[in-house]
């Protein structure tokens, strides 16, 4: 499974009940513009080369718009394009200039979706307006949320209705199920897209010695597949989950994208439920 895949094949799924079809694995950006600019603007490329043509980045990223916007020249209209607002520029006005110098940076006239990084101190109905605004001004085509628990996508629905929040980008890996317990049922009840950010922990991955570590290894094994492929193929077993790793080079990217090839049994799922229990559901949802 880590062999280099045919051009976009890379398996696709409805983003949310009313949503456009997009690529199950994605590509974050988060740090992508404090290493090698080249081989940043490369990985991306190959992914997109590959299927992953969801790409997730945000004005907090530093200049990883300026990242993006080099890799995806001359192929916007295949790309499903995502950027964020951070809570502090979240009124009606900072949001619609967020957006605006988001464009500008990542050099497109419209984002596929854009989201509230995560809850600030402005209202939430400043916010929703800000986003029907640019949605009816073409500037975004759906928009959602990041770093939601369940009760403050109960604010959110209360304030924006039915069928209006896209998806919820949220922390989720092998080792940060948190979201199982309330996120990911209320989301699929509600038709919003899941969508896993930082999927193989943020330097937090299973050591290979480790006893879930060795599950992980084995199963991995059998599928001819890598741990961490093993790990996406987990986290986006349900129609609802997306994931959106970063890499680092093309080789990265290739492996990303094997991922989405990989088809878990009920045994392997049943296994890295054990090696990985998700816990008590926390007080707050957790993030980084």
């Amino acid at each position: 499974m880590t062999e280099i895949l045919n051009e976009a094949i890379l398996k696709q799924q409805k983003f949310g009940n009313t949503g456009p079809l997009v690529s199950v694995i994605g590509q974050g950006t988060w740090y992508i513009d404090r290493g090698d600019r080249k081989a940043a603007v490369a990985a991306l490329r190959r992914g997109i080369d590959l299927g992953m043509t969801h790409i997730d980045t945000a004005e907090m990223y530093g200049d990883a718009e300026l990242v993006v916007a080099e890799a995806i020249a001359g192929r916007r209209d295949e790309i499903f394009l995502v950027s964020k607002v951070l809570p502090s520029n979240a009124s009606r006005r900072g949001t619609v200039t967020a957006c605006e110098r988001s464009l500008q940076r990542l050099k497109t006239d419209r984002l596929d979706c854009y989201l509230l990084h995560w809850r600030g101190s402005y209202p939430l109905s400043e916010t929703v307006a800000a986003f029907e605004q640019l949605v009816d001004a073409g500037k975004i085509r759906s928009w959602g949320v990041s770093n939601f628990d369940a009760d403050d996508l109960d604010e959110m629905l209360d304030v924006a209705g039915e069928g209006k929040i896209a998806c919820n980008q949220v922390l989720y890996h092998l080792k940060e199920r948190a979201i199982e317990h309330a996120v990911i049922p209320w989301c699929e009840a509600h038709g919003t897209a899941v969508v896993a950010y930082s999927p193989f922990g943020h330097n937090d991955f299973p050591q290979p010695r480790s006893k879930s570590g060795e599950v992980l290894q084995a199963i991995a094994k059998s599928h001819g597949a890598s741990p961490r492929q093993i790990a996406l193929a987990f986290l986006t077993r349900r129609p609802s989950v997306f994931a959106i790793p970063k890499a680092s080079s093309q080789q990265h990217a290739a492996d990303n994208a094997a991922a989405g090839e990989i088809s878990l049994g009920s045994d392997d799922i049943a296994a890295l439920d054990k090696a990985f229990p998700r816990g008590a559901r926390p007080r707050s949802l957790p993030m980084l």
